[in-house]
């Protein structure tokens, strides 16, 4: 019986069981790595050593959740992105009160300064305030939106975890992939600027090394979907995977042609298993709920 063992660089390799809980170096960039044992083997290994995953996103709920799926049709782990409805509906509250809040105290202030220099300075203030205060408040008060993979829907058993590293991030979002034990896989890096001419999604390793590119799959069909829309589903939005340093699609992440949202992620270009499946499916996941499609 061989053990797989997939390294923090993204390469992967097999040795023999006996080797099961040593460490070992890897033969691609020479960091050492814990075997996996006998129960991870049989375990989480099983689930994720395959080259297709089909998600399917269960409609009607508040909280986003996914099925995964083998390629025939089998549910092998699921998925929850809690919404945090109540937590964050207070917090918006909150974020009303403190600036409707801050708005009042300036208004008056104005209104103490009629006909005086100051009055456009306290009413300027007050809307500033108003905004200020409630963003910060808002933000302050709501919850991360992490995502969790369970091997079912009784979430006894948790197999990774997507963590939303900050609430706010304008210009670039992050997330952390971390395994069962909280050891980091990978990281997930974003360009909001970029995003609004072509989606890019970039896998790093949890040194900060840039390993995988995830793409919408034509430039030009990106602008089209800018332009006019899905159209029906026509030009549904589809990424390709591509390792750093090369235009070698190794990797797919494409939205079925349904009325449901159903999406396949495809590795069979990747057939050395560079990529280490776990991550590679926190990214599809992500390709979908961090897009918000």
């Amino acid at each position: 019986m061989s053990v797989r063992v997939i390294c923090q660089c993204g390469t992967s390799y097999e040795l023999k069981d006996e080797f099961a809980g040593k460490l070992v170096k890897c033969p691609q960039c020479g960091r050492e790595n814990r075997v996996p044992g006998p129960a991870s083997v049989t375990g989480m290994t099983g689930v994720f050593d395959r080259d297709v995953f089909l998600l399917r996103q269960q409609l009607l709920k508040i909280s986003e959740k996914y099925d995964v799926c083998d390629e025939q049709g089998n549910k092998i782990i699921f998925v929850e992105r809690p919404a945090h409805l109540l937590q964050n509906l207070g917090a918006i509250l909150a974020g009303v009160v403190a600036g409707g809040g801050l708005l009042f105290a300036f208004v008056t202030l104005a209104d103490m300064n009629r006909n005086n220099p100051m009055e456009p300075v306290f009413a300027i203030l007050g809307m500033v305030g108003m905004v200020v205060g409630f963003f910060g408040v808002a933000i302050a008060l709501s919850a991360k939106r992490h995502v969790t993979f369970y091997r079912d829907q009784t979430k006894r058993e948790r197999l990774i975890e997507i963590l939303q590293d900050k609430k706010f991030q304008p210009l670039t979002t992050t997330y952390t992939v971390n395994d069962p034990t909280g050891r980091c896989l990978a990281l997930l890096w974003k360009s909001n600027l970029s995003n609004i001419i072509r989606k890019r999604w970039v896998v790093k390793s949890p040194e900060g090394q840039v390993l995988y590119v995830a793409k919408e799959d034509s430039i030009i069909l990106s602008l089209l979907r800018r332009l006019i829309g899905p159209l029906l589903g026509v030009l549904r939005t589809n990424f390709i995977i591509v390792q750093e340093g090369s235009d070698a699609v190794i990797g797919e992440f494409n939205r079925k042609f349904t009325i449901l949202d159903r999406y396949a992620l495809d590795l069979k270009a990747d057939a050395a298993r560079r990529f280490d499946r776990r991550v590679a499916l926190a990214l599809g996941v992500m390709l979908d709920t961090g897009e918000r499609r």
